[in-house]
This record gives C-alpha cells, sequence and structure tokens, in this order.
C-alpha cells in the first residue's frame, strides 16, 4: 500500500448492535392511518446463501401520498402519526419482517405520477456502498404507468414487486426477497 492513502472499506457488520434500535421495524406504532401490511423476505448473496447481517432502512411516503420531509409542500393532508422511515436487520436465515402502510401515489419528475411503493437502502458486509431499490405493490393499476417500472425488462420489473404471501388476518402479508447478485439479482437504483 503506497503511504498517505487510505484502503477503501466494505460496509459492515456492526448494525445490530450499533443501528438497530426495538421498534423501528413498524413504523404503524404510532397510529399511522392507512392499510397495514407486512412485508417479510430474506437478504441473499449471489449464491443464494443466507446474508445474516443486513440492515435495510425504509422511507416512504404517507397513505395520502405526502413524505415526512420539509421539502414536501403537497397539498395533501400530512400524517402526524407516520413518519415514513424505520429499519430492520436480517437474522441468522437472512430473514427481516416489517410492518407499515400502504403509500399513497406520489408525484414524479415531469409531473409523471409514480405507482405507491417503499424506498428501500440495503447496507451489508461485502458492499463497498449501500444499495438503493423500491418495492412495488401487487395488483396496483398505477404500476403499468410508473415511469421506473416501465423501464424495464418484465424480468427486471418481476423484481421490484412483492409478492402476496398466503397468510391471512388482519394485515395483508407480503413477500419480497432482496437478492444482491446473479440469478434474479434485485434491479438496484442509481440515485
Amino acid at each position: 500500500m503506497r503511504r498517505g492513502l487510505t484502503p477503501s472499506q466494505t460496509v459492515g457488520p456492526f448494525f445490530h448492535p450499533a443501528l438497530l434500535h426495538e421498534g423501528w421495524n413498524d413504523l404503524t406504532a404510532r397510529g399511522a392511518a392507512g392499510e397495514r401490511v407486512v412485508i417479510e423476505g430474506k437478504v441473499l448473496d449471489g449464491a443464494g446463501a443466507p446474508v445474516n447481517d443486513a440492515m435495510i432502512e425504509v422511507w416512504q411516503a404517507s397513505a395520502a401520498g405526502r413524505y415526512d420531509h420539509p421539502e414536501d409542500r403537497q397539498e395533501r393532508p400530512a400524517d402526524p402519526n407516520f413518519h415514513g422511515f424505520g429499519r430492520v436487520g436480517t437474522s441468522k436465515d437472512g430473514s427481516f419482517r416489517f410492518r407499515t402502510i400502504k403509500p399513497g401515489p406520489v408525484p414524479g419528475h415531469g409531473d409523471a405520477v409514480q405507482a405507491p411503493h417503499l424506498n428501500l437502502t440495503i447496507f451489508a458486509r461485502g458492499l463497498l456502498k449501500q444499495l438503493l431499490t423500491r418495492i412495488y405493490f401487487p395488483d396496483e393499476p398505477l404500476n403499468s404507468g410508473d415511469p421506473i417500472l416501465s423501464a424495464l425488462s418484465p424480468d427486471a420489473r418481476a423484481t421490484l414487486i412483492a409478492r402476496p404471501a398466503g397468510r391471512g388476518g388482519a394485515e395483508r402479508t407480503l413477500r419480497f426477497d432482496i437478492v444482491l447478485q446473479g440469478k434474479d439479482e434485485t434491479v438496484f437504483l442509481e440515485v
């Protein structure tokens, strides 16, 4: 190594003890308005092995389609009980689970309407920087006109749409696996 240069380092594995807090995986805990949804899945590496020390951040709009952010000045009602941010870590088998609400559609570039979606940031050991992706909802009519989904092939688009998990109950449960590379790799976005 040459003197004066700092070698690149990968992210992690410090998420569980340092950055995860109890309750951050329930974005509805304060009584948010909207349809309750549980998202569960696994983070998998390129060989299909579980990533047991990843962290996922969730950032989303409210049921009315408004972000809890000072730059969102839409004339849509704010939900004082919903902040739209959460974190969840993966367990030993790479699984994660969080509870949220289905967001409303939000405006995009050039006034294009974006289908309801959750923004995810994935941090994991072996990554030089975080990965960004989205979760879209199955059977959502606005998916067909969403600018990001419309720009993808059908196979790539499928990696961004959650699947029904087949469980009954008061909350809808959706499955969304995150594949970091290789076959069925999740589409990651450059921002």
